[in-house]
């Protein structure tokens, strides 16, 4: 059995968040609202650093959510189905369009070393259909300016209104690199895409101590729905992978896997199977309830956990 199928141990996140955690994130004043973010961030910060299977999952349903918060922000069409379809239906080689680079940088912030990567300052701002200057400097010094000085929260809220300086036109990429600077100030290996889904438009018009509560009260319920969906995601899981002991077909435990980890897959022919055997394998998964279409289109469907 491939190793991802019996993982070791991981955090659980099934248990119940505290009530008290849940009724503070939120919360918008700026005397409680870093505290009640903390509480939650603090809540998530064990599932953060976990290297569970579930987790590039868990970072990629998160991406897609905030990759379609940005894209409703700058007034564009792309919810994210159509994220989605962009980005898995591409061919290899091909430019995957506006909506599907958006995507892709979400889904860069949760990658395996993000934070470490020498590069990312270059290649950021084409992601997101934007100049590379003056980002590549500013982006290259937030951190030496700012980390270690500052309470996380601020550090993070802070380093995001550098980039909002610039104009309108950055307010995705300063809500990237927002989750970028807490993570970094929280000790976080991977970022979690949070900020974008929660933080409303109104909050761009502020400044000082209220753009601080603002974004705090959005990472406090970022925070919590980030549990929660890890929680789901744990869930289906745990269901996929006992199922899968009783699984037939030459490529089974490899499209389980898979399932494991990526977002959406198409019912492709695998190594050892065909186009149509691969059909009635999702079909089948998703007949026992274990994974679902997220399309609801006759042809080119996608499925996922």
């Amino acid at each position: 059995m491939p190793r991802d199928l019996n993982p070791a141990p991981v955090p659980r996140s099934d248990a119940a968040l505290p009530r008290w955690v849940r009724q503070g994130a939120g919360r918008e004043d700026p005397e409680t609202a870093p505290f009640s973010a903390g509480a939650a961030l603090a809540a998530l910060d064990p599932l953060a650093r976990s290297e569970d299977p579930t987790g590039q999952l868990w970072r990629r349903r998160l991406a897609l959510a905030a990759a379609a918060a940005v894209a409703a922000l700058e007034g564009r069409r792309e919810g994210e189905a159509q994220l989605r379809d962009a980005l898995t239906l591409c061919r290899p080689g091909d430019d995957p369009g506006p909506g599907g680079r958006l995507l892709i940088a979400w889904r860069h912030l949760g990658a395996a070393g993000a934070l470490r990567s020498t590069d990312w300052p270059a290649r950021l701002p084409g992601l997101f259909d934007l100049p590379p200057h003056p980002l590549a400097d500013l982006l290259r010094d937030l951190g030496a300016r700012f980390v270690g000085r500052i309470l996380p929260l601020r550090f993070a809220a802070e380093a995001a209104r550098k980039v909002l300086a610039l104009g309108p036109t950055y307010r995705g990429l300063a809500l990237w690199l927002a989750d970028a600077a807490l993570a970094r100030a929280l000790g976080w290996d991977r970022p979690l895409p949070l900020l974008a889904a929660h933080l409303p438009r109104a909050a761009f018009r502020l400044d000082g101590e209220a753009w601080l509560a603002a974004c705090a009260a959005a990472w406090g319920r970022g925070a919590v729905a980030a549990f929660d969906l890890h929680t789901d995601l744990a869930r289906r899981a745990a269901a996929l992978r006992a199922a899968a002991l009783r699984l037939r077909g030459k490529d089974a435990a490899a499209v389980v896997a898979r399932l494991l980890s990526e977002d959406a897959l198409s019912a492709q022919a695998g190594a050892q199977t065909s186009d149509r055997a691969a059909r009635r394998l999702f079909e089948r998964l998703t007949a026992l309830g274990l994974v679902r279409e997220l399309t609801g289109r006759p042809t080119f469907r996608l499925y996922g956990l």
